[in-house]
Order: structure tokens, then C-alpha cells, then sequence
């Protein structure tokens, strides 16, 4: 984890040289830690099951999976730094992952048990993409779990909270407050609806 995240980005440009993504990988995000939270309060969730972690940024979720007894555990991130962050923080827990950098939004999830993905409705776009793939993992019997802040691109027709978080987060470094964080997951019976693509899952 980053002490500054804005800081740890320039320094990173600077050695590159050359414009990088932003290092979503070095925060620990809200719907990530709800998502944690809420795996290590219901193992059974993930106990004995395959599960896939998509855009697993620095593997807080993918590691609580892990801890929770899951049978084994794929972090995927498409940002090569996402993946060494991952593998840092995996051995500092003294977890086993399995690492992805594949972009697997066109898929479905290839037959695993179970798919976490946290604070990935940020953006209309990136919604537009994850939202279907989500509801192919779904039709195809895959459990399917979200953890998200509500930063308005939640389809609320289609997800459902099963929990509800306060999660720490800092606007400063001095000051903490909490945030209200949900746990979602899909309705049965509006997979099959939503599962053809983009246009009908955008917020």
C-alpha cells in the first residue's frame, strides 16, 4: 500500500518515462474491503470453491479468499503493477494465488465457482463491460459477489445488498472517516435478461 498514492504515480511516470494508469492497486478501495470483510465473516462463501478475483488491484480480496479455505484462488489485473503488488502482498500473507494479466471481460468466468470483483462500477464504461460479464458468470451457475460504494453506476434492478460495511477510508492523512460500503450480488431470475451485453446493463 501507498502512503500517497498521487505521489507513489509520479515517481513511477518519472522512472518509466512515460505515461502510466493510475495505481488503483496501491489503495486498499472501499468496495475491496467490504468484500474482505464480508468473505472472512461467511467462509462458506468461498470454503472448498474455485474463485476468480477480476480486477484484484493490490489482492485484498483474492488473499481474504484465500485465507477463507478457497480450493484456489486466480487475482486477475490487467495492470502488470497490479500483479507484482499482488504477489508482494500474497507472500506478506503467507497465501498462494494464482496470477492473471488477461483481459477475461469477454468470457464467462471459465467454469470457476465463484467471482469477486471490488469498486469495479466506477465509471459507466468500465460498468458497461463488467456488468455482462458478471451475468454470463451468473447464467452459467457461477456465484457472483460485488463490492461497491454506490458511485452511481450500481443496476440496482438487477443487483441486490446482502450486507452492508462501514469502512474506514482517509480524505487526509489525519483524518479518517467511515463509509457505508455494500456487498451485492444478482438476482436469479434477471441473469438470463442481462447477460446479452452492454446496452442493456449501462446505468
Amino acid at each position: 500500500m501507498a502512503e500517497d498514492a498521487i505521489v507513489l504515480w509520479v515517481r513511477l511516470e518519472a522512472e518509466a518515462g512515460h505515461v502510466l494508469p493510475p495505481p488503483f492497486w496501491a489503495s486498499a478501495w472501499t468496495g475491496g474491503q467490504a468484500l474482505a470483510g464480508y468473505i472472512l465473516d461467511h467462509l462458506d462463501t468461498v470454503a472448498g470453491r474455485h474463485v476468480l478475483d477480476v480486477a484484484s488491484g493490490s489482492g485484498l480480496v483474492a488473499i481474504a479468499a484465500a485465507i477463507a479455505g478457497a480450493a484456489g484462488v486466480t487475482a486477475n489485473d490487467i495492470d502488470p503493477y497490479s500483479i507484482a503488488a499482488i504477489s508482494a502482498n500474497a507472500h506478506a500473507n503467507g497465501v498462494d494465488l494464482t496470477l492473471s494479466s488477461c483481459d477475461l471481460l469477454d468470457g464467462d468466468g471459465d467454469g470457476v465457482d465463484v467471482v469477486l470483483t471490488g469498486e469495479v462500477l466506477y465509471h459507466p464504461s468500465v460498468a458497461a463491460r463488467m456488468l455482462p460479464f458478471l451475468a454470463r458468470v451468473g447464467a452459467k451457475g457461477g456465484r457472483v459477489l460485488v463490492g461497491d460504494p454506490d458511485r452511481g453506476h450500481v443496476p440496482h434492478d438487477w443487483l441486490d445488498r446482502v450486507a452492508t460495511y462501514e469502512v474506514p477510508v482517509s480524505s487526509a492523512p489525519e483524518d479518517a472517516q467511515l463509509h457505508l460500503t455494500s456487498v451485492l450480488k444478482p438476482r436469479r431470475e434477471q441473469v438470463d435478461d442481462r447477460r446479452g451485453g452492454a446496452r442493456q446493463l449501462q446505468a
